[in-house]
Formats: C-alpha cells, structure tokens, sequence
C-alpha cells in the first residue's frame, strides 16, 4: 500500500491550497481514508475524513473551511483547504487501515505565513 500526498506549499493567511492523496495497492472503494496533520512539538492531529460511501466527518478547528471528497475510481482523495490560518501551518498526511493495517503517506508541507 503507497500512499501520497501532494500539493502543499508557502500560501499568505486567508488563502487556499487543495491537496491530492493517491492510493495504490489498496482497495480504495471500501476504505475510509483520513487526513491528519502534525507539527513539531504536538500531537498529530486528525483533520477530516471520508468513508468509502462518501460520509465526511471534520476536526472542530477546520470546520466550515476544509472540504475532503474523493475519487474512488481514479482512488484519490483531496482536501480543500479554505480561509488558511498560520495555525493551520503543518505537515499533512493521508492514512488509512487496511486489513488490519494503518498506512501512512509521505506528508506534504503546508506553510501559512505573511
């Protein structure tokens, strides 16, 4: 199971970034797939996620500015990320379990900042 997540980047506060999550080796219509992010010094911290079906839960500090859909035929999953706050500012990984199994992607950096 490979994931990877892209997209991230160096965005000024108020802005928006969509991030990408491609899956491979996993079938990714059944799974529910999360976004978590972490910074240095916290705790990880669960963002979002989807279930197979399309049902999307969100972490109270993004509500109403992330949006997380996906593709389960092209097997991706995005988060679009509205209203950017510096503290929003972290290393965001998708993951998932698998037959038992939590994956985790290579991150991707997302840095708010004036």
């Amino acid at each position: 199971v490979q994931l990877q997540a892209s997209g991230g980047g160096l965005v000024q506060p108020g802005s928006s970034l969509r991030l990408s999550c491609k899956a491979s080796g996993v079938n990714f219509a059944i799974t529910t797939m999360y976004w978590y992010r972490q910074t240095p010094g916290k705790e990880r911290e669960l963002v979002a996620s989807a279930t197979a079906e399309g049902d999307t839960n969100y972490a109270e500090f993004v509500r109403g500015r992330f949006t997380v859909s996906r593709d389960n035929v092209r097997r991706t999953m995005s988060l679009q990320m509205n209203s950017l706050l510096p503290e929003d500012t972290a290393v965001y990984h998708c993951n998932t379990i698998y037959r038992g199994t939590t994956f985790w992607g290579r991150g991707t950096q997302v840095t708010v900042s004036s």
